[in-house]
């Protein structure tokens, strides 16, 4: 059987090499946005899901083999192992591959082709043409830093330096709000997950991953395993929250899960624990834009305004530095309550 392959060599291109048959030729002439490269010996296309079909439709009868240049590599290959046997984290591992992988496709060339003006490229056209966020990018440099950098020994892209972050303060939910969120699931599985989170302000990941033996009733602890930076911690266990946990566990037995997915061997994914909260937040009435994560900015912000030292706060909330959990401080009320206004100053009626 005669073979086609099909390269993905940007992120709006594909190329497709065949041996020379003239009526699939002119069969190709029929599909659009085609382009020959002489030099190359490939017929280039947008990548659209149409124009894949057509292109799939002429070679019927062939064995069609879609090629990534990078994913097929012994590079690749090398990085992820690299990764892995460093115990780099399962979310780290997949974006470090996506990113390297991507930028290949977007440079069209061999790892070994890639130049520093190929990077600054590629990060310009993450953040012009697919508008990528600041934490995006950095993901990006990091991924392809670590590749380049550590594995090939390339040094220029530590050269490269880094957008700065935006400096957005996180939104809180004050404690009525707080309340009603609580107080809005019917479930009671929903109502637990939502005290966790704001009872220790456990990350949406962490509340997922929790197991029967993490709780610890009789110190009101909630341990977290192998959290952000694979480092372990102790959390606050509210006794509202052990209270209504308690009854979760008589009623629903949990086993290796404390919270068991349709597929009772694994854990509830995190984008259902995200829509209880969304959901919980149309029932309580909440139009503020916020997330389950933002739960976690309210029991810090709370903390710090209830007078708890910020190295206790630090500690909670598992930050590897302090200069993360002293955000709250811009947001905390507890010292702005003590200040007046200047027109409270004013002698006078507003009409």
């Amino acid at each position: 059987m005669e073979e086609v392959r099909i390269f993905k060599i940007k992120d709006d291109t594909i190329a497709v090499s065949f041996k020379y048959d003239k009526s699939i030729v002119e069969a190709i002439h029929a599909i659009p946005t085609r382009r020959w490269d002489p030099k190359k010996k490939l017929w280039f296309f947008m990548d659209k899901p149409y124009i894949k079909q057509k292109i799939k439709h002429v070679f019927t009868g062939y064995n069609i083999i879609e090629v990534n240049p990078f994913i097929n590599s012994k590079e690749y290959e090398i990085l992820l192992k690299e990764l892995q046997s460093l115990k780099y984290s399962r979310k780290t591992i997949k974006a470090y591959l996506y990113y390297n992988e991507n930028f290949i496709s977007f440079c069209n060339k061999s790892v070994y082709e890639i130049n520093r003006q190929d990077i600054l490229n590629y990060l310009s056209h993450l953040s012009t043409h697919h508008n990528y966020s600041v934490a995006s990018l950095n993901i990006a440099i990091s991924a392809l830093k670590f590749f380049y950098g550590k594995i090939l020994h390339k040094p220029f892209i530590i050269e490269k330096k880094r957008p700065k972050k935006d400096k957005h303060l996180p939104n809180v939910l004050n404690t009525e709000e707080i309340i009603h969120l609580l107080n809005a699931p019917i479930n009671i599985k929903h109502r637990v997950i939502l005290a966790l989170v704001y009872s220790g302000g456990l990350r949406v990941s962490e509340v997922t991953r929790l197991k029967p033996e993490d709780i610890d009733l009789t110190r009101k602890l909630i341990y977290i395993r192998k959290a952000k930076g694979r480092k372990d911690r102790y959390t606050l266990l509210s006794d509202k929250a052990s209270y209504i946990l308690l009854k979760y566990i008589n009623a629903f037995k949990p086993e290796k899960w404390l919270f068991e997915g349709q597929n009772p061997i694994k854990p509830l994914s995190i984008r259902t624990a995200e829509k209880v909260f969304e959901n919980a937040c149309k029932i309580a009435g909440i139009k503020k834009k916020v997330s389950i994560h933002f739960l976690r900015h309210s029991f810090a912000t709370h903390l710090l305004e209830n007078g708890t030292d910020i190295r206790y706060i630090q500690e909670l909330l598992g930050h590897a530095s302090s200069r993360t959990t002293e955000i709250y401080t811009h947001v905390a009320k507890r010292d702005f309550l003590k200040i007046t206004s200047p027109l409270d100053k004013i002698n006078s009626h507003i009409i």
